[in-house]
């Protein structure tokens, strides 16, 4: 039985807003979408405990746009020791360099998870588990558009649409251009942070190449990833 599946979406939106992290002032976008954003589109359509996934590639489909607004925004976070944020005293204006017309192809691999590969937390898995299984869910989840959260193109406010694409298809084709795209934040390790206990999930980098429209990304356990 084949325990790991590479599925494909096609995903698509009017906005987005890959935020870099370094940038902490004003937002500015990475120049497509990240690893990260795209493995969130998956989780939003179908996850459990029992699978992860793992973006192999990303295809551009559109060519590169960009765009540049001003918003409203509360400069601080609602804590409990902290009491209630009134929005009039913390409102600021903060500039966005985003992305507009953005159209993708996203690979990803489903991962299944063995019970002793899973947190310590976690259910036991039923009499009924199996890969194959989650397969199954995943395909008729998004062959039919549904999904548990609305996927996002980085901000929440940022809408993605996307179908599941059949695995012969290659139209439309990617765009034309080499590029490179620099370091580019690749995804949040969350299960070391898990592992050690620590508050926080660390942040994992790659040097990110655009190759005729297509970017390879590496394995979670490559040494292209930086830490």
């Amino acid at each position: 039985m084949e325990t790991n599946k590479e599925y494909c979406l096609e995903v698509w939106g009017s906005w987005a807003c890959f935020t870099r992290p370094e940038l902490k002032v004003e937002r500015v976008s990475y120049d497509v979408i990240t690893p990260s954003a795209g493995r969130a589109i998956f989780d939003a359509i179908f996850w459990k405990p029992a699978i992860s996934w793992h973006v192999t590639k990303i295809e551009v489909l559109s060519p590169i746009k960009w765009t540049s607004i001003r918003r409203n925004e509360v400069g601080a976070v609602a804590k409990p020791k902290t009491g209630p944020i009134y929005i009039q005293d913390k409102r600021q204006q903060r500039n966005t360099l985003l992305l507009k017309d953005v159209h993708y192809r996203i690979h990803a691999v489903m991962h299944y998870k063995k019970p002793e590969e899973r947190t310590s937390n976690s259910r036991e898995p039923g009499d009924d588990e199996s890969p194959l299984k989650y397969q199954h869910i995943f395909e008729r989840r998004a062959g039919k558009g549904q999904c548990f959260t609305q996927p996002y193109l980085g901000n929440r406010e940022f809408p993605a649409f996307f179908r599941l694409v059949p695995d012969d298809t290659s139209d439309p084709e990617p765009i034309a251009e080499d590029k490179d795209l620099g370091i580019m934040l690749y995804d949040l390790d969350y299960e070391s942070s898990s592992q050690n206990g620590k508050g926080r999930a660390d942040a994992m980098f790659y040097r990110a190449e655009m190759k005729q429209g297509v970017i390879i990304v590496p394995e979670p356990d490559s040494q292209e990833i930086l830490r």
